[in-house]
């Protein structure tokens, strides 16, 4: 059978494909929703695609294929594979990863903000992230040092003020005194946003970008629009690092069919269980107990994650944004729950998460 004739009888659901070429290494894996119709877009309209796709689909010579009952376990497996398998055209046709953290450092007694590669552990500096796109957090942070003139070229006050105050880039911190107040006032501000503690800034970076266009002044506008979009992103980056880190023990839910349905175990990054089940196919009370035995067994004897590194960041993201969709229904289970054998807690959240379902 030939590879296009293989791609026709591809089924609708969704999987992982492993495309190989002629030596049969994979050289590519992806993920879908519907297998055939990803799978298919690789051989339509051909000449409209990006070079980076001409060139996979000039290497092409065969694929595998791994099917998924959910599109988020798709992700999953395309994730740890992946990582395991490494293709190339995996990382050529995605940007290095560069991971980056957000600081706030203290040098001669003042607070600097930077973007940095570095994260050193139990240092006396405040970190942020990791984040995966440098460029988004190095705009962010440029962004918010502009628009609040801290973008001072001479903190530690040598020889007077910096250029940035004559170009009015700088509120004066260089100068001491109130100025250098304010200056601190603005940081611990950023420090709350990036925090998730008080969004007041991007309040007023809103109000600034509505002030600018109602003067018809459009590129200050855009700009505006601009600073807020990288800071909206790294502040989703800081809440799923956060809810990772919280450890909670998740059951998720997914409908498969009108009476079968997917359930997830997720503590941290990390898929514990899956299991499809069947409404129906046993009388309630016995599906309740069969599935709090597993809760029991899964989350009781699973250490508790401390600190999302970069290798899990990419997991993390994944499952942040499942549970956020509107594909699942999650219940969290109380650590005393577990941990005491106070089933009633237990069998309260399975309850409504198994019968009472969206």
């Amino acid at each position: 059978m030939n590879i296009k004739e293989k791609v026709k009888n591809l089924p609708l659901s969704p999987g992982v494909y492993l495309m190989k070429d002629s030596q049969g290494h994979i050289i590519y894996v992806g993920k879908a929703k519907s297998l055939k119709k990803r799978v298919q877009s690789y051989f339509q309209n051909l000449k409209a695609h990006p070079q980076k796709i001409k060139k996979l689909v000039a290497n092409l010579n065969d694929f595998d294929y791994i099917l998924t009952d959910t599109e988020f376990e798709a992700f999953m497996l395309e994730c740890k594979l992946i990582k395991e398998i490494k293709p190339i055209f995996n990382r050529k046709m995605k940007s290095p990863k560069s991971y980056t953290y957000i600081v706030i450092k203290m040098e001669k007694g003042h607070q600097i903000l930077e973007v940095t590669d570095k994260f050193i552990e139990n240092d006396t500096n405040q970190y942020f992230g990791p984040f995966i796109n440098k460029y988004t957090a190095e705009r962010a942070i440029q962004g918010l040092k502009e628009a609040f003139k801290i973008s001072c070229s001479n903190p530690f006050m040598k020889n007077g003020p910096c250029l940035n105050y004559s170009l009015g880039l700088c509120i004066g911190m260089c100068l001491g005194g109130q100025a250098l107040d304010h200056y601190d006032n603005i940081i611990n501000k950023i420090i709350d946003l990036l925090s998730g503690t008080d969004f007041s800034i991007l309040e007023e970076l809103n109000q600034s970008m509505i002030n600018a266009s109602e003067q018809y002044d459009f590129e200050a506008a855009s700009k505006y629009r601009n600073m807020l979009d990288a800071i909206n992103a790294i502040i989703y980056k800081e809440q799923v690092i956060e809810f990772t880190e919280e450890d909670k023990n998740l059951v998720v839910r997914e409908s498969l069919t009108e009476s079968t349905f997917k359930l997830f175990f997720i503590k941290g990054n990390k898929v514990l269980f899956s299991g499809k089940y069947h409404l129906g196919s046993t009388n309630e009370l016995e599906l309740l107990s069969s599935i709090k035995e597993k809760i029991l067994t899964y989350f009781n004897t699973t250490s508790s994650t401390t600190k999302v590194s970069k290798e899990d960041l990419d997991e993390a993201q994944i499952i942040y944004s499942y549970i956020k969709s509107e594909n699942c229904s999650f219940k969290i289970i109380p650590e005393n729950g577990i941990e005491s054998k106070k089933t009633a807690l237990i069998d309260e959240a399975l309850y409504e998460l198994i019968f009472h379902y969206k």
